[in-house]
């Protein structure tokens, strides 16, 4: 039997009345229990696509921009300055604020910000996590993430982005190796706010990038840096995105967390469907954290592997000839 979820017993038990009306979710994972809030109309706002996806395919309303709602629920992302800016967002937009995570993305730390400002306020702590709730206030105004700004390194990048304020070491090593002459049909798997990207747009022989991002935020500062018109944008799952016609080339610096939990299956199925993605010939460049177990997976999805000179914390790869499953 399922666990019951902290919005299920606060709601169940009477600890929380919601006002009538729609209810708005902020960023839940595609498998946050939504059952406890019954026949209500639920708007689902998420910016990562594979969660947007999944809750599209249950049948529920789903938009990157969060609708205003007099309950707002807000799922708390891993980054401290998105959940508190999402906070702030929900406080604009709604009556009641609940908040909802677990202890390993921060939700014990914020609470104790919001009683820092407001007070006394009721919470549930179970299953490693906590929910609280609120009355929507504009002492947390503050908290508003500014819009994408452009930093020291030249790159635009906001909160919740990986690698926010600074270039990821990983990505510089890549960006170095790669070599002066490109395939023609490009693309980055998981392009982030796309310095891979701008310097694949550097090299000769480029004809085409196409730049696939599953966090909407991400892809909104990539649209900022790389501006070339050779370069298409694309708010996806990497692992499911079906381009039109296939690459001759891929660069890629995979992600290796699903919120707090460090998943080297998802690396994994970036090379899977790089190897997918590629014509017969095709090339890929990418970069890894040097405590990866990635070889197995290059060597099942790709002829020919080689590790290119990396440095003491990453690890190269340039693989070609993508075997077809």
């Amino acid at each position: 039997m399922a666990a019951i979820s902290r919005l299920h017993t606060v709601l169940d038990d009477g600890l929380l009345t919601l006002p009538e009306g729609p209810v708005t979710v902020m960023r839940p994972a595609a498998d946050y229990d939504l059952s406890a809030l019954g026949d209500r109309d639920i708007h689902v706002a998420q910016n990562f696509a594979p969660d947007a996806d999944a809750f599209a395919q249950a049948g529920y309303t789903v938009a990157q921009d969060a609708p205003s709602s007099p309950t707002m629920i807000v799922v708390v992302p891993r980054a401290k300055a998105l959940a508190r800016s999402m906070i702030a967002q929900a406080c604009a937009l709604g009556q009641v604020i609940v908040v909802d995570g677990q202890r390993t993305d921060g939700i014990d730390s914020l609470y104790k910000d919001v009683r820092a400002r407001l007070g006394d306020v009721p919470s549930l702590p179970k299953a490693k996590g906590r929910l609280f709730w609120f009355p929507a206030t504009d002492v947390l105004s503050d908290w508003a993430a500014p819009p994408p700004v452009q930093g020291d390194h030249g790159y635009f990048t906001t909160a919740g982005v990986f690698s926010d304020g600074a270039v990821d070491k990983g990505s510089a090593l890549l960006a170095a190796a790669l070599p002066q002459k490109l395939p023609a049909r490009m693309a980055d798997l998981g392009a982030g706010w796309g310095f891979l990207s701008r310097a694949v747009l550097t090299r000769a022989g480029v004809a085409s990038l196409d730049l696939i991002e599953a966090e909407a935020l991400s892809l909104a500062c990539a649209r900022l840096n790389v501006t070339d018109d050779r370069a298409t944008f694309h708010w996806a799952n990497a692992l499911t995105f079906q381009p039109r016609t296939k690459y001759d080339g891929i660069v890629m610096n995979p992600p290796f967390h699903t919120g707090s939990k460090g998943t080297p299956a998802l690396g994994q199925g970036f090379i899977a469907a790089a190897a997918r993605l590629l014509v017969p010939h095709g090339k890929l460049w990418m970069v890894a954290n040097r405590h990866l177990p990635y070889e197995a997976a290059l060597r099942e999805h790709f002829r020919n592997v080689d590790e290119l000179p990396g440095d003491g914390a990453y690890k190269l790869f340039h693989a070609t000839r993508p075997l077809k499953s």
